[in-house]
């Protein structure tokens, strides 16, 4: 009962830190004990991370705290289990005997598992050493058959050939003229046309086999070219190449002449696969297109009437369409021979179609040109046929052909001239009188006789440049009336006339053109401040001449006695003479005179403003500008003035 009487023990002291800080025993929320036990921990790296935000001092204090934390914690588990490491040596009793009990089997398996080992090394190396050599026989193997595929590929083709069926009578010149032998002779019975047929169409589809049996020769021939025995082969080779191309242009030549769309596109096939499609190009022009194109355009121009007439390209353009869609329409997938020999006709027949020389037939051939290209370009049968029709050699050349920058020049030269014949006139004149007849063209100021002077007398290549150089203001002040009197008819008379021309166009077409129109009118105006910043800085330069002379001011005041001046400086009346010079006589005569009277005047300098800037006010005044309005002047008052007249500016 006593002890439940008796008062409880007071709680023990707790300091400001145990209250406010962090508990006791504890780390900072930045100090992570764990991040020691990473295995790619570095201290240098942990140290500069931490000391960007935590100080040094505090850093090294909580890492000594860690450290006697640990080195605690290590005693504990030393103490813990301190009766079992003192027990250890006891428990272990005959343990070396052990050992060599243990010794000997281990050294046994040792030997054996090295015995093994060499067994498997030796048995590798034997194993590598076979595998090469299977390698090297499996690569002379595959060279041999290499070999003895291109010897039977090669007596293959020299056969094929030999077995082609004969070749007409009429193919031994090799060069067979389309114009002379275009149709079967009457005289020829069917059943031998018949055979014709059926012999151009075996020689095609043999020939295609050959091709076939050709490209894989060439394959082979790729592949082994610096062995012997191909290089001995290689004439062989070569042999049977030229007898190729040779019976496979008879066969296609055959094939184009006598219509055989099955032969045609066999020996095609066969060119495709030999890869000599060049070939099959150069015989089509020389055999079907040529003697056509030879037809329309000659190569010799004498039969040509004379005249300008001659060269133009529209109605040829015309006939050969009808042409190519009765006599090539069947083989029109290389119709790049076709623009080919129509160029090389146009530049033997008519070169005068391509000189710009001749503005009016030049445009008319070229717009038949395109159009044309156009015809050509409908017969490939995709996108992708018209883009690479585009890209061939001859369709570049010839564009180049045209030369549309001189026929630009000519044109540009041609409009230029009567444009500037036009502006040479004294005044604007509508082409068609109103209806009203009310109105009359505003005249123009220009010096009509001193530009024409300039132009005859013009010795540099731009006198328009010098003139503008050596203009005088009064010049300018003329072109800033003429333009202004421009600009007004530009956009007024003149407009009202275009649009009245045009009234039957759409309003989009009306837009477009009066906002064309106000553009130039406007372009006209904006040139009007280049001419007045102009006059102003040839003014300017004027009135600095007078200027040049006050040095001489200082110097007379500093070497003579020359009493303080009582009238205002004889240079203030020359700065503003340029401008001056635009007043009336009248008016110039009455300044004079005020000043005179203001002259004889005896002021006391240092209680009133010098004379000298009261004059160059009052000249500003006479002129028409207020002094008062000025930044400069005004601070030139203040510098000068006394105190009680800074703010008030009088004359």
């Amino acid at each position: 009962m006593s002890d439940q009487n008796s008062p409880s023990p007071p709680p023990p002291s707790r300091t400001t830190t145990d209250m406010f800080g962090d508990p006791i025993g504890s780390h900072p929320q930045w100090f992570k004990q764990s991040s020691f036990l990473d295995p790619d921990f570095d201290s240098e790296s942990y140290i500069a991370d931490l000391r960007t935000f935590v100080p040094f001092d505090t850093l090294r204090s909580e890492l000594r705290s860690h450290l006697s934390a640990l080195k605690h914690e290590l005693v504990e588990l030393i103490n813990r289990d301190y009766a079992d490491f003192v027990n250890l040596s006891t428990k272990l009793v005959d343990v070396d005997s052990a050992v060599v009990r243990m010794r000997a089997p281990l050294t046994e398996i040792r030997e054996k598992i090295v015995g093994f080992r060499e067994a498997l090394e030796g048995s590798l190396v034997a194993l590598q050493s076979g595998l090469a050599k299977r390698a090297e026989a499996a690569a002379a193997r595959e060279v041999l058959e290499l070999l003895l595929d291109t010897f039977h590929v090669v007596s293959k083709v020299e056969k094929l050939i030999q077995e082609l069926p004969s070749v007409p009578a009429d193919w031994s010149n090799g060069d067979i003229n389309f114009k002379e032998k275009g149709h079967l002779s009457n005289g020829i019975s069917l059943q031998h046309a018949e055979n014709g047929t059926a012999v151009r169409e075996t020689q095609s589809m043999l020939l295609e086999r050959i091709a076939s049996e050709m490209n894989r020769l060439k394959f082979y021939f790729a592949h082994a070219q610096n062995l012997p025995f191909i290089q001995n082969m290689e004439k062989r080779i070569q042999s049977a190449s030229s007898l190729l191309d040779a019976s496979l242009g008879h066969c296609f030549v055959d094939g184009l002449e006598h219509r055989d769309e099955s032969a045609v596109y066999n020996c095609l096939r066969a060119y495709a696969a030999i890869d000599n499609t060049k070939s099959a190009e150069d015989i089509f022009r020389s055999t079907v297109v040529a003697p056509l194109i030879l037809k329309v355009i000659p190569h010799s121009s004498s039969g040509v009437v004379g005249g300008q007439s001659g060269d133009e390209l529209e109605e040829d353009y015309k006939e050969i369409e009808r042409y190519i869609e009765k006599d090539c329409r069947f083989l029109l997938e290389i119709s790049s021979t076709v623009l080919k020999e129509v160029l090389s006709a146009i530049q033997k027949g008519k070169p005068g179609a391509f000189s710009p020389g001749r503005p009016t037939e030049f445009l008319r051939n070229y717009k038949s040109s395109l159009d044309f290209l156009a015809q050509l370009e409908g017969y490939c049968p995709s996108r992708s046929a018209v883009a690479k029709f585009r890209t061939e050699a001859v369709y570049i050349e010839f564009m180049k052909q045209w030369n549309i920058g001189v026929y630009f020049s000519l044109r540009f030269q041609e409009i230029a001239g009567a444009l500037d014949s036009a502006l040479m006139a004294t005044s604007l004149s509508p082409v068609q009188n109103s209806n009203t007849g009310e109105g009359r063209p505003l005249d123009l100021t220009l010096k009509q006789t001193g530009l024409a002077a300039r132009k005859a007398n013009k010795s540099g290549s731009n006198p328009g440049s010098e003139w503008a150089v050596a203009a005088i203001p009064d010049d300018l002040v003329y072109l800033i009336h003429d333009l202004n009197c421009l600009a007004a008819e530009i956009c007024g008379g003149y407009l009202e006339h275009v649009l009245e021309r045009l009234r039957s166009c759409s309003t989009e077409v009306l837009d477009i053109v009066k906002h064309s129109i106000l553009q130039s009118g406007k372009a006209l105006k904006d040139i009007i401040p280049q001419l007045i910043t102009s006059i102003i800085e040839t003014l300017v330069e004027q009135s600095v001449e007078d200027l040049r002379q006050l040095k001489g001011i200082t110097a007379t005041y500093r070497m003579t006695n020359k009493p303080q001046p009582v009238r205002h400086s004889p240079y203030v009346s020359g700065v503003l003479r340029p401008l001056k010079a635009r007043k009336t006589e009248t008016s110039l005569q009455k300044i004079r005179k005020g000043a005179q009277r203001r002259g004889g005047a005896n002021l006391d300098n240092s209680e009133y403003i010098s004379d000298t800037d009261k004059e160059y006010g009052r000249n500003l005044s006479a002129l028409g500008v207020e002094a008062a309005k000025i930044p400069s002047y005004c601070a030139l008052w203040q510098c000068v003035a006394p105190a009680d007249e800074q703010n008030t500016i009088k004359f």
